[in-house]
Formats: C-alpha cells, sequence, structure tokens
C-alpha cells in the first residue's frame, strides 16, 4: 500500500515548530535534582510540580500490556482531546472532509463542525454493518479521516473484520478505529494489525472498562509518524499528574479490572434473558459493549415511566435507523436487578 502520512499534513503543521516546556528540555532520571528550571513553586505538595508532558511511565506500561512500542502510544486528555487532534493535524478547514457511518458517536460530527470540516455520513445497513462500496464511493481527493467505531455506539455491534479490512485497504486518508468498547468484546483489537496498515489509527479509553471515566485519559495508538506529528501540536502538559497516578495504580490492578468486566459480561446475559420476555421490548441488538440497545413500542414513553421510577437511561430515538430506540447500559448486580423488576411491573 503506498499511504505516505505526509501526503495529508495540512501544510502549515509540516513546519510548525511544537512548544518546548521546562520537562521536555530536561527529562528527570530520578536523581535529586534542585529544580529551578520551570518557575514552579518550590513547596512540596504532590502536585506543585509541572508533569511529566510525555506520560513516559504509564506509556511504558500500556504500551507492554498491549504488546506495543511507547512511541506508537499519545494520551489525550480523554478521546475527544485525541479526536481533536486528528482534525487539526489532517483537516484543512473549509476544504478537507471526514466520512463518519451514522449512527455512530455524536462527536465526530460535533468536532467536524468546531474545526470547519465537511462530515459526509454514509448510513450503516439496516444490519448496522458499514456499506463499504457506498463509503469508498463517497470518499474524494480531500478525505482525510473515516471514522468507525466497533463495536459501534449506540448499537453495540462489532463490525465485520472483512469490511474494516477492505475500508483500511481503500480509503486514501487515516481510518480511525474507535474501540471504546474493546475491553468487552471477544474480538482482538485492532492495534495488532498496526504494522500492516500505515494509515490505522486506533483509539482506546480508560472511561469504560478501566472504570476511570472521572479521570478523563484517552489512548491513541497509530504509527511513530502519525504519533510524531500529534505531539507536535497537542498541549504541553494536557495530561494532569492525577490523572497520570491515578491510571498508572488502575491498570496496574489487571486481576480486579478482569474481574469486573466478567461480572458485567455475564450480568448482561442476565439482563438479554429477562429483556426477551418483556411484551414491550420488541428487539434486542447484539452487543460486544457494556450496554444493550433495545427496541421497545414507544421509547418516550418508557424512557419517562422508567425515570419516575428512578432508572436513567438513553433514549436513542433520534439517531437514525433507531426509532423507538433505548439503550441501557450494563448496571451492578443490585442495580439490574432493579431494572429488570421495573421493566416486569411495567409490563403489567
Amino acid at each position: 500500500m503506498g499511504f505516505n502520512v505526509n501526503n495529508i499534513i495540512r501544510e502549515n503543521i509540516k513546519g510548525l515548530q511544537p512548544y518546548s516546556s521546562a520537562r521536555d528540555e530536561y527529562v528527570s532520571d530520578g536523581s535529586q535534582m534542585v529544580f529551578l528550571d520551570a518557575n514552579e513553586n518550590p513547596f512540596e505538595n504532590g502536585v506543585n510540580r509541572y508533569p511529566d508532558p510525555q506520560q513516559r511511565t504509564l506509556k511504558k506500561v500500556l504500551a507492554d500490556q498491549k504488546g506495543l512500542e511507547s512511541e506508537n502510544i499519545l494520551l489525550g486528555n480523554g478521546s475527544d482531546e485525541v479526536l481533536d487532534l486528528l482534525f487539526r493535524a489532517f483537516c484543512e478547514p473549509k476544504v478537507d472532509n471526514i466520512i463518519t457511518l451514522p449512527p455512530t458517536y455524536g462527536m465526530y460530527a460535533v468536532l467536524s463542525g468546531i474545526n470547519n470540516i465537511e462530515n459526509k455520513t454514509v448510513l450503516l445497513a439496516e444490519d448496522f454493518e458499514p456499506d463499504t462500496e457506498a463509503i469508498l464511493n463517497s470518499a474524494d481527493a480531500h478525505s482525510k479521516l473515516l471514522f468507525i467505531c466497533t463495536p459501534n455506539n449506540p448499537t453495540g455491534n462489532s463490525f465485520a473484520t472483512e469490511k474494516v479490512m477492505r475500508l483500511l485497504n481503500g480509503f486514501n486518508g487515516l481510518v480511525v478505529v474507535d474501540e471504546a468498547y474493546i475491553d468487552f468484546s471477544p474480538n482482538e483489537s485492532w492495534a495488532s494489525k498496526l504494522s500492516e496498515y500505515p494509515n490505522l489509527v486506533v483509539t482506546q479509553t480508560l472511561s469504560k472498562a478501566y472504570g476511570m471515566a472521572g479521570v478523563r485519559l484517552g489512548i491513541c495508538i497509530a504509527s511513530k509518524e502519525v504519533i510524531g506529528v500529534l505531539n507536535k501540536i497537542k498541549p504541553p502538559y494536557n495530561v494532569n499528574e492525577l490523572t497520570q497516578q491515578k491510571a498508572l495504580s488502575r491498570i496496574s490492578d489487571g486481576v480486579r479490572i478482569s474481574s469486573e468486566i466478567q461480572e458485567i459480561l455475564e450480568q448482561k446475559k442476565i439482563l438479554v434473558s429477562v429483556l426477551l420476555t418483556i411484551g414491550f421490548v420488541q428487539k434486542v441488538y447484539p452487543s460486544d459493549a457494556n450496554f444493550v440497545l433495545i427496541r421497545v413500542d414507544d421509547a418516550n414513553t418508557r424512557y419517562d415511566q422508567l425515570l419516575k421510577k428512578g432508572i436513567v437511561v438513553r433514549n436513542r430515538s433520534t439517531q437514525p435507523r433507531c426509532s423507538n430506540t433505548l439503550r441501557l447500559t450494563v448496571g451492578t448486580k443490585e442495580e439490574n436487578i432493579k431494572l429488570m423488576r421495573v421493566l416486569k411491573e411495567l409490563e403489567q
């Protein structure tokens, strides 16, 4: 494949000299030093020093866990910052376009609007799989990013491997595979194919399976060349010290994380089995995520009924091909018991 990342970088980014922070110019080796280089408050309180701008320790652990090199990873203030950096590095405002596949994660469209980039939408097929030929036919010389969310939000399904491969081989820009829910899926991460596809970018998050939505940490996995471009434009201290410390502690507790994932998957099976018996639930869509999309008789009514019972779900009826659907996140055993009891009561 003849993909060359230099062919799609914005011209102003190519010659950009990134900001060099004090912590870029001197990287501590652990020695006891007197730091007088960054105009920091010298009184120690745990956060009086600037954080490592490259998050080296955290990246090393993540890279080892994922079988990657640290140079293949960029960390951001949530995945949304990572996605925004991709827009700013590769998409020229008022000139370039992206392609998204509704129903999908809504932030792609929001970021296209913020960055003044045309968003070409190609609806998923009725089975919520990508229409590969329609997608490739909609692309032109200015199509820089193609967003593929798998497992998909809000539908929960993973896209067929051969369809994603077809898009990776046929699209001339970057194919961004959003794997926010990959830890709940039986499928292998597309990050394992990084060496085969130079135009592949994978985004992941610690918000879902790792239970760290509150600290805001997103992961971008790509070639060293793509990561190098993003490092040029990211803010120097985009991941704060508290986030780095908390994330490092959490990802090191693999046994607990695996246990929580397994419990969520078991609870999902129980929830699905009950949903299939509820009369007003017309369809339960297959899910490789930690949520289930269901089609009901009247989504607005059922949403309000659940709300009055103290249960908040997501009404996805405004999304394409999602009329009268509700998205239910899998909760704890106790929360699921309450949800299932209320659903049965509403059926009466």
